[in-house]
This record gives C-alpha cells, sequence and structure tokens, in this order.
C-alpha cells in the first residue's frame, strides 16, 4: 500500500523528516518497505528557467531553424538554435539550459549539451510543453506571460510538487489502516506515546446540503445482510472533464492514473478514508431506480474490463428497474460508467457483507482496490461521512448541484464491540508492568473509549472500524505496539526446553537425506502444489477424475492439486534450460494429491538430473549425466538410511522409456529411469531427463526398522579374483550377483562389473562380463585351495543357472 507524506501531512501536522515517520509507523506495526520519491514533473524542472528572447533571426544554413539571443537572467546571454515556428523576439519562454536533464515520453533521460546545430553554436533548448513534461503538445515552444522574470526557475512557475511515498507491508488484519486518515490515526498515537500532541484533522462536511430535489432515484435493499448500509446521492449539471493539478498529482504519487474529474475524487476518497465509492450515470438509471439485489445464476453481465462473465446466484449486484449495473463493491459494469458525456450521476457509498465480497471477487478472479478494502471489513459509520466528503469535491471541481436527499439504508445499526482488559492478563502476556495510566492513555489515543476502571481490570469498548479487535489478547496487542515493542526490557535469563524426540523423526530423516544430495551438487526446489488439469493426458495412469479441483481456482493454470510430483519438477527444469542453465541437478519434498473414494495425499522425494554430471573444467572432460548416475544417487540415497535388503525390478510406467523399480520386501520405496520424449516435449524440453520417485511415506515407514550394525575392521587381506564371462544378452548383472551371493554366504563381499563387451567378435546373441570378486575371512588368512574352491563353485553356478561360459 502507497502512503503519500504530502496528503498525510493534511490529517496530522509532523514536520519529522521522511525516515523518522517510516521508522514510527513500522514501530506501530505498518511496516514501511520503502520510501520513494516523487515529482509531478519528472525531473522536477531543475535547470529549467525563463528565458527573454532578445533577437530572433533566421539560421543561415537551414530555412526551418531560427537562431536566438535569450536572455537568462542576471545578466546572462546565450545562443540558441530553436527550430519552433512560433519562436519569436520578445516571448518569455521556457528554457533547459547546459547540463539540464529532461525525460522523453517512455521516460528515458537526456541531457542539454553544449553543441552546433548547422554549423551554429547552441547554449540550451527552449522547449515545448512534452518536452518539459508539462503536457502533450508539441506544436511549437511554450509563450509564458510577459511579466515573469528572466531567471525565474520555472518550477515555482508552475508548481511542481515533490513527494515521499511510503510503501507500506499492511497485514491482512489491518483493515482500519488501509487509507491515508487511518495511517494518520495510528501515528497520532505513536506521537503522543512520545509526548507528542498532535490533533488529527478530519475534513469537513458541514457545508453539504441539498439544492434541489429533482432528481430522485429510490434505493431498495433486498437483502440487508449482504448490505448492512447503503447510501446514495445525486448530482447534476456537472461537467465531467480533466481533474485539477492537485487532485491528479495525489493519485499519481500513489500510483494511480487519473481518469475524469468525477472517478477521481471517487479513487481519492477511497484512499484518503477508506471507503470505496462508485458513481453512476444517472441518465442510464432505467426506472429511475437502484436495487441491491442477487440475480439468476446463469445471468450475463459485461464489466467494465468489456469481458462477458456469467453470475453466480450469491453474487450480490447493484441493478436498475431493468438490469444489473454493477457487481456490489467489486467491478462496474459497460452501462454504469461515467463517460465524457455524463452530466447527472448517482453516487454510492455502501457496506458490503466482507465474506460475499471475498467469494465474489475470487469467484471471477477480480481483485480491484474496491474489493481489497470491502473484504477486510471497512467502517459501516464512515459511510454516509465519505458520501458528502464525495458529494463536496465533485461539486467543487466538476460543478453542479446536490439534487436529492441522502438515502442511507442502515436498518440495523452496528454495536461498538465490548471488551473486558484485565491488568494481570496484560502484564503476563506484554512480560513486564505496564502503568494503568498508560495503559488508558494509549487506548484513548487509538479511540478505545475506556468505560469502566477497577483493581482487576479496564471494560472497553471498540470502534467499528478496528474488525479486527474482539478479544482480549487483541486490546493487548494493539497496547503493546503502541506502547513500543522496543521498549521491553530483556531479561538475562535464558530459557529452553529439550525435546524428547526420536531419531527417526521424519523432519529428521528428510534433513539427512537433503544435506546428502546437497552435498553431492543437488538444489532443493519447492514447486507449487497447484497445476493445470492438462497435465493428467500425459500419463494414462492419472485420471481426470481424480484431480483434486480447486472451489475458486486463481487461473485455470492453477485450478487441480498435482496428481505427479513429474510435472510440476519438469516446469522447472524447462524454465532453466530457456535461461541456458542445462546442466541441472534438483531434487523436492511434496505431496501428490488424489480424489478416490475419499480425498488422499502422498509425500514423495523427486529428484531430477539433466545435462552434464560435473561443471565444465579444464582438467575433467564433460560427462552427461546418465541412467546408472542417477542408479548410484538412489542407491546412495537409501544407504545412507540403512535400507540395503532390497531388490530390483523393471518399472511399468508411461512416463518413462526405460526404467527401475526398487522394492523392500513387497513394498516399493522409488521408480526410476529416462523420462519419455513425449512428455518431455510437453513441456519444450529436448535433452534427456532423468527421474526418480521416492514414495517417502513408505522410506520411511522401512527406515524406522533398520538397524545400524558395526564390526571391525578385518585384520586379513582380502582376496580379488575376476572372471570373464559369456552371456545371453538377456542375462543381467543383477542375476549374476544373486547367484554369486547365493552361492558364496561367508567369504564373498563384493561382487563388481567393471567391463562390458558387445561385438562382432563374440557370437550373435551374446556379451562379456568382466566381473570381480572380493573374499575375504574375519579369521585367517585365505589360502589358495580355498580360494580356488570358491571359484570353482562360482563357476559351476553361472554355468548352470544362466549358461554362462568362460571366455
Amino acid at each position: 500500500m502507497k502512503i503519500s507524506y504530502n496528503w498525510l501531512k493534511q490529517f496530522i501536522k509532523i514536520d519529522w523528516d521522511s525516515e523518522q515517520t517510516a521508522e514510527l509507523l513500522t514501530d506501530l506495526g505498518l511496516e514501511v518497505e520503502g520510501v520513494d520519491a516523487f515529482e509531478s514533473v519528472k525531473g522536477g524542472l531543475k535547470g529549467v528557467v525563463v528565458g527573454h528572447v532578445l533577437e530572433c533571426e533566421q539560421h543561415p544554413n537551414a530555412d526551418r531553424l531560427k537562431v536566438t539571443k535569450v536572455d537568462l537572467g542576471n545578466g546572462e546571454v546565450v545562443q540558441i538554435v530553436c527550430g519552433a515556428p512560433n519562436v519569436a523576439q520578445g516571448q518569455k519562454v521556457p528554457v533547459a539550459t547546459i547540463g539540464t536533464t529532461l525525460y522523453d515520453e517512455k521516460g528515458e533521460a537526456w541531457k542539454i549539451k553544449k553543441g552546433k546545430i548547422r554549423g551554429e553554436e547552441s547554449h540550451g533548448m527552449i522547449c515545448a510543453e512534452d518536452e518539459l513534461g508539462l503536457g502533450k503538445s508539441h506544436d511549437g515552444i511554450m509563450v509564458l506571460d510577459e511579466s515573469l522574470t528572466p531567471g525565474t526557475p520555472c518550477a515555482e512557475l508552475f508548481e511542481v510538487e515533490s513527494d515521499e511515498v511510503f510503501e507500506i507491508g499492511l497485514t491482512p488484519n489491518r483493515a482500519d489502516a488501509m487509507s491515508h486518515y487511518g495511517v494518520a490515526r495510528d501515528l497520532k498515537a505513536g506521537l503522543l506515546q512520545k509526548e507528542i500532541h498532535s490533533e488529527l484533522i478530519s475534513p469537513s462536511v458541514s457545508s453539504f446540503h441539498v439544492d434541489n430535489r429533482t432528481l430522485k432515484i429510490d434505493v431498495e435493499v433486498e437483502n440487508s445482510e449482504l448490505a448492512p448500509r447503503y447510501c446514495g446521492v445525486t448530482i447534476s449539471n456537472l461537467e465531467v472533464k480533466e481533474s485539477p493539478a492537485w487532485l491528479q498529482n495525489r493519485l499519481k504519487a500513489i500510483g494511480l492514473t487519473p481518469k475524469n474529474n468525477v472517478v477521481d475524487v471517487t479513487n481519492y476518497v477511497m484512499h484518503e478514508l477508506g471507503q470505496p465509492l462508485h458513481a453512476f450515470d444517472a441518465n442510464k438509471i432505467n426506472g429511475n431506480k437502484i436495487q441491491v439485489k442477487t440475480v439468476e445464476a446463469g445471468t450475463k453481465f459485461t464489466t467494465l474490463d468489456e469481458v462477458e462473465r456469467e453470475l453466480h446466484e450469491d453474487d450480490l449486484m447493484i441493478c436498475d428497474a431493468e438490469k444489473p449495473l454493477c457487481i456490489a463493491g467489486v467491478f462496474g459494469g459497460t452501462n454504469s460508467g461515467v463517460t465524457e458525456y455524463t452530466r447527472d450521476i448517482f453516487l454510492e457509498s455502501a457496506y458490503f457483507n466482507p465474506v460475499s465480497i471475498r467469494k465474489t471477487a475470487k469467484r471471477h478472479a477480480l481483485n480491484t482496490d474496491a474489493s481489497f478494502r470491502f473484504e477486510r471489513g471497512i467502517d459501516i459509520n464512515f459511510t454516509k461521512y465519505a458520501l458528502l466528503r464525495a458529494a463536496l469535491l465533485i461539486k467543487q471541481i466538476a460543478g453542479g448541484i446536490v439534487t436529492s436527499e441522502v438515502a442511507d439504508f442502515y436498518p440495523k445499526k452496528f454495536e461498538d464491540f465490548p471488551v473486558f482488559l484485565t491488568f494481570e492478563k496484560v502484564n503476563k502476556l506484554v512480560g513486564q508492568n505496564i502503568p494503568t495510566e498508560t495503559i488508558k492513555s494509549i487506548l484513548s489515543s487509538l479511540e478505545i473509549k475506556v468505560n469502566s476502571v477497577t483493581e482487576a481490570g479496564i471494560g472497553v469498548t471498540i470502534p467499528s472500524y478496528r474488525v479486527d479487535v474482539r478479544r482480549e489478547a487483541d486490546v493487548i496487542e494493539e497496547i503493546l505496539r503502541v506502547y513500543g515493542y522496543n521498549n521491553i526490557e530483556f531479561t538475562e535469563k535464558l530459557n529452553a526446553s529439550i525435546s524428547n524426540s526420536s531419531k527417526f523423526e521424519d523432519y529428521k530423516i528428510q534433513n539427512v537425506i537433503a544435506n546428502q544430495l546437497i552435498s553431492q551438487g543437488f538444489n532443493e526446489i519447492m514447486a507449487n502444489s497447484l497445476t493445470t488439469a492438462n497435465y493428467v493426458a500425459l500419463s494414462e495412469q492419472l485420471k481426470e477424475e481424480h484431480n483434486v479441483e480447486m472451489l475458486n481456482p486463481l487461473s485455470s493454470d492453477l485450478g487441480v492439486m498435482r496428481q505427479s510430483i513429474l510435472f510440476s519438477g519438469l516446469e522447472a527444469v524447462a524454465y532453466n534450460i530457456n535461461r541456458k542453465r542445462a546442466d541441472l541437478k534438483f531434487f523436492e519434498f511434496g505431496k501428490s494429491y488424489h480424489k478416490y473414494q475419499e480425498y488422499t495425499e502422498n509425500k514423495h522425494l523427486s529428484v531430477f538430473v539433466t545435462g552434464n554430471r560435473y561443471q565444465e573444467s579444464w582438467n575433467t572432460q564433460s560427462t552427461i549425466s546418465d541412467f546408472f548416475y542417477l542408479k548410484g544417487i538412489v542407491e546412495t540415497l537409501l544407504g545412507r538410511l540403512g535400507i540395503t535388503n532390497i531388490k530390483t525390478s523393471p518399472a511399468k510406467s508411461d512416463i518413462f522409456s526405460e526404467a527401475i523399480a526398487i522394492s523392500f520386501a513387497k513394498t516399493k520405496l522409488v521408480e526410476f529411469g529416462k523420462v519419455k520424449k513425449s512428455v518431455l516435449k510437453a513441456f519444450d524440453i529436448k535433452q534427456e531427463v532423468l527421474f526418480a520417485d521416492f514414495n517417502w511415506d513408505a522410506v520411511l515407514e522401512v527406515a524406522t526398522y533398520q538397524k545400524i550394525q558395526y564390526q571391525d575392521i578385518p585384520k586379513y587381506p582380502e582376496v580379488r579374483r575376476d572372471l570373464a564371462l559369456l552371456l545371453d544378452n538377456k542375462v543381467s548383472f543383477n542375476e549374476i550377483y544373486t547367484i554369486a551371493k547365493q552361492t558364496e554366504k561367508g567369504l564373498l563381499k563384493e561382487v563388481n562389473l567393471f567391463d562390458v563387451y558387445e561385438g562382432d567378435k563374440l557370437p550373435e546373441g551374446k556379451k562379456s562380463y568382466a566381473i570381480s570378486f572380493i573374499l575375504q575371512d574375519q579369521n585367517k588368512t585365505l589360502n589358495d585351495k580355498q580360494i580356488d574352491k570358491v571359484m570353482t563353485k562360482l563357476q559351476e553356478n553361472f554355468e548352470k543357472q544362466v549358461g554362462a561360459t568362460l571366455r
């Protein structure tokens, strides 16, 4: 939220610099995230002065140029070459002197320099209004009043306004501070705590009166729960035109674009007092009647952005006798807006049910300044006051007369909320004693009425604009933020509690694996659980009917909860590849969501690898990450958790071109492999991507029952023997490994495949595996007889079970 410091000073007199004020606002809970400078004319016309054209002659080398002599004041006369057709001797003109910075229509800066134009020296520039940012005309130079003194800064002449704008990170509960008046109200309380008494200045509406009653528009509210208060008045014979400079500057300072004087006033009052307003063209209200009601579901309605929307049966609408005009509190319709041809208006100020507005805004994906305020809760007691304030401003800058009484539908008045505050609770939550008089002073400064004071506590009444203060703890928070968190003393005592948690806590295991992956060069990603429903078409295993759909999706791309964590990870891969980062290692702990008989969610660990395994280096050959690299990563992670007795099998999944599944007993822990090119094509990924999907819930369950075993380092040496086996192509190393481990369970420690050969020197359908076997006895040194016995037995079993022969 943007707050103009100049605007703020209209409500509270303060001579502090912006840095001091920002610090106090932050201490009060209105965190100032930054302070930006604003100038009504970019550059502030610094270096632009009034000049007097003493001479004006034809340029000797150009028909369209003139050579002038210009008095810049203090006796300084310079020569300036000018191409404007209307430049003439005797004029007073704006001159940008040497070194002045001007800005073009795009806001890009350019500096005035001494130069030569067609052979004649030029020491400055006589400016048109668009070159100074004072208008759009470029027909000729600006001609100023003849009475002006040469050398007068044009910043003074055109009343260039400089301002400082606070960017406040407003928390959702602080609806009361969504205006300049609300911020000033808080600022007053903060200053009072520093013993600086400053009056809160409220704009006067005492001059409001009805001029005549020639344009009455009846108001009928059908649902007082959705619209507890609704006010309106008509203003006739006004002129819609450009707003005066002061009003435009106020809106521009906070990032709004001026439209016309009527619309600008409604925006001005909204940001001034926090009350949204809407001006209807009275001549477009059929039947001279306003109806506040819901309409039939499916009713078509075109909003001001020219988008046709289908209304919901719970959408509150502002209608005339025949048709809807506006989505109440959210967005106007094409038939409701004020145009340059408007002469009579119906000005609306209302309080709408916050829940209703929030649901409607989400339903239609509309987020406006008005809905932002209505859905958080505005001050119902400001509704009529803001209407009168806006009506007087419109009369002031657009003319016109008030032609009706103020309609004010307010059947059930909102009562201020009572709370009893105990001193014991205050001191307990704050952590130190705050004097009773200080508490009373703070509450009074916040316009919280103190009704009674006892030894036990204080009875208070919360004003209507503080919709977030309803409990004793809320009142204490108000006291504390004004008293100052910085004023709470620190104790020298440090309290801590020791948790009695298991080493198998989920977060602990997750941290172990995350650290393991990071140490191997991986980066953690956190993808959105919301995704597009279109991704289910990429896999036959995913069904559209299993989608968990959002009731109020922000967009179609965020309409469902993800059924698979693959696609959100591929989005991250594609994003990085498109930015020339093709060597990637990602992992994510996330959940997938499904709707079966009931809603379910499952936690996963996803691992993505693509591109080169290591960064490019002069002493390291580039190696593409392949299937076996990912296999090593997967097995290392499982081994880190003590999960070793695993079984591998081909994975049956249509997202992989080739893949393996790893199980423990009958529980599948992980699937990994190469992602199909057809899936990658949907993300415009043209390089190979490897993906591992851990069923993290299953991994945690298995890891809980694993025990770490320790043993002494062997005293006796290990022995290595190699075999070169000729095998059928269909035989896998896993089969060889299993046979070897079953053959010799005592002495055989390791089985490794260190070479694979397939070529024309081998019989068709055959391949060669070179395999090493590590043998070791914990109690003695092995002799050749024992070793040969084991190797012979291994060779025999390989021949019997897989038809292997020695090469």
